[in-house]
């Protein structure tokens, strides 16, 4: 029933490319997800029905915008989301994941042995660090950011991992449009801009979520 329900939500979402296996894959990292989370606190959510809308569904309404993406960096990572779920989906994503909070990097670390993630790894740090670090200078075609603090903070420090031609995708709730305005004067100073904006509503719950989509001004030739 749990596998029908995760499947009839992906349906809603129109997100295609979730094979049999890979949502098999999904089940098993959310009910180890919330194993974990009875002894560790890893996320307010304990319920497999939620878990399967606000973890992974969620996590999931990022995979039509990673065509041609091949290095992913998820910040503020928490317990892996959205960027193991993406990485179960797509494995031949490169991604790396960090979090200030070290049991969840812990957990993250368990998953990627226990589902033998190949080039998936999950630190615990602060961007402003990961940044400074020469192997992650410009070397991210898309920065992930889901529920995290406010794009004014976060968008100036991480981009220096960002690729020339690379993108944010920013996951926000319903409050995304007017953050994204409040911000505008800053991208703009950083030589950026929002080149897309995507709303949605979570099957189940219909909570409303918001996908920034923000990259660099290039000159006209």
């Amino acid at each position: 029933m749990s596998l029908e329900l995760l499947e009839h939500g992906l349906k809603q979402l129109e997100v295609t490319g979730v094979t049999d296996r890979s949502a098999a894959d999904l089940m098993r990292f959310l009910e180890e997800l919330l194993r974990w989370n009875r002894h560790h606190n890893l996320t307010a959510i304990n319920d497999l029905t939620s878990g399967i809308e606000k973890h992974l569904l969620d996590s999931l309404t990022l995979l039509p915008h990673l065509v041609g993406v091949e290095r992913l960096l998820d910040i503020g990572s928490g317990a892996g989301l959205p960027g193991l779920p993406l990485k179960i989906v797509r494995p031949g994503l490169d991604v790396v994941s960090i979090d200030g909070v070290a049991k969840k990097i812990s957990f993250q670390r368990h998953i990627i042995r226990r589902f033998g993630l190949a080039r998936t790894r999950a630190f615990a740090c602060r961007i402003e660090q990961l940044a400074e670090d020469p192997e992650f200078v410009g070397a991210f075609n898309v920065i992930v950011f889901r529920a995290l603090g406010a794009l004014q903070r976060f968008i100036p420090l991480a981009l220096p991992c960002l690729a020339e031609h690379g993108r944010f995708l920013v996951m926000k709730g319903p409050e995304g449009g007017a953050e994204l305005k409040e911000s505008e004067a800053l991208l703009r100073q950083l030589g950026l801009s929002c080149q897309q904006t995507h709303e949605l509503a979570l099957p189940g719950s219909g909570a409303r979520r918001t996908i920034l989509e923000i990259g660099r001004h290039f000159a006209q030739i």
